[in-house]
């Protein structure tokens, strides 16, 4: 292992162990108890969009004065288990981290009991949502632990995954039992992406006939959302759109989106990235640079096996990515922006992002 890369791993390892993966959000602005005591302003759906979007965009740090708890987030419970699983079979293959293989094990165990954990309750078919009430503009309060499709599918592959590893059929049944649930919102709404990558992975271990019809339905809206020149909304998008394009051809065997995947990766290797290393956002602008771009460069790398290719861009975005957004406590930090950053230590959505692109990039073997 590179001792940059090392060191900074090892760092951000410590951190969040220490943390007991526990954080703030960006959105969990209506998780203050300030705001919960002032009932006028609790049901005023204005006053909760304010409290969301002055807690998300401001680079100052409000939520020990109003007193907004570190909670579990389940998406960034199932990326770390995802990343001790990549973290263990990099040991299986003669990596030499910081952490022992069992105690690796452990960490797995327990990070799956704890998405467990995490369930919403009430529903047909396990899922996931987030640990916060959410306010969108123009909708209905989203309360806590709504379950959305996009948690689930973290938690469906970091549990499948967990499967692999420990043999605990429990995660496997879990998992796969998220197919009801997304067999539902289908029934309601018009998925894409992560409908995908959940109904694939049940194929994978089912042979479901229906699940993989399905699964192919959610890819082609995935794809009727594509643009002319391969991308999605922005650096994000596109990639997370590939990474579940690529699930689906590799767990069903349906090559039918190829051309999709190549002019997507096309567009996305070529445009979001600098050629000193800056991951983009946006493909027409700098800022603002998001950590969870570089860490899901990794991820759509390491499912589609192309690191080799672009080990030379890799190793940039990677030393720009260290040297630029990680801070000497070892956390991330959730963006770089022209003027003003924000440095708040985000655990889902900025530590648990990079902790498992971090273990992709470990996982193919590659040095700096």
């Amino acid at each position: 292992m590179n001792p940059l890369l090392k060191e900074s791993f090892e760092k951000l390892r410590s951190y969040c162990e220490s943390q007991d993966f526990a954080g703030w959000e960006p959105y969990d602005g209506l998780n203050s108890k300030v705001f919960q005591a002032l009932p006028f302003f609790k049901r005023s759906a204005s006053c909760r969009l304010a409290v969301v979007r002055k807690f998300r965009r401001s680079p100052v740090n409000f939520r020990r004065i109003a007193r907004v708890p570190k909670e579990h987030n389940a998406t960034g419970i199932a990326l770390f288990l995802s990343g001790y699983c990549n973290l263990y079979r990099a040991v299986q293959r003669g990596m030499k981290p910081e952490i022992p293989q069992d105690d690796c094990l452990e960490r797995i165990r327990h990070l799956a009991r704890l998405l467990l954990s995490l369930k919403s309750k009430g529903h047909g078919g396990s899922c996931w949502g987030d640990n916060f009430d959410r306010q969108v503009r123009h909708k209905p309060l989203f309360p806590k632990n709504t379950p959305t499709v996009d948690a689930t599918s973290f938690a469906v592959a970091a549990l499948c995954e967990a499967y692999e590893i420990t043999g605990d059929k429990d995660y496997l049944d879990e998992a796969l039992s998220a197919a009801d649930f997304v067999t539902d919102a289908l029934h309601e709404d018009a998925c894409g992406a992560d409908a995908s990558k959940i109904l694939s992975t049940c194929y994978r271990y089912t042979k479901n006939e229906e699940y993989k019809l399905l699964a192919r339905t959610s890819a082609e809206a995935c794809c009727e959302a594509q643009n002319k020149d391969g991308s999605w909304a922005d650096s994000l998008d596109t990639g997370y759109n590939l990474e579940a394009l690529q699930v689906f051809q590799d767990l069903t065997g349906d090559h039918s989106f190829r051309k999709n995947i190549s002019r997507g990766f096309d567009f996305y290797i070529r445009n979001f990235f600098l050629a000193d290393g800056i991951p983009k956002y946006y493909e027409d602008r700098i800022y603002p640079v998001d950590i969870r771009c570089p860490g899901q460069l990794f991820v759509v790398l390491s499912k589609s096996g192309k690191y080799g290719d672009w080990q030379h861009l890799t190793r940039k975005v990677m030393r720009w990515t260290l040297k630029n957004m990680q801070d000497r406590d070892g956390y991330f930090y959730y963006q770089v922006r022209a003027h003003s950053s924000s440095r708040i230590p985000y655990m889902g959505w900025s530590n648990a992002f990079m902790f498992h692109g971090l273990s992709c990039f470990l996982l193919n073997g590659y040095r700096q």
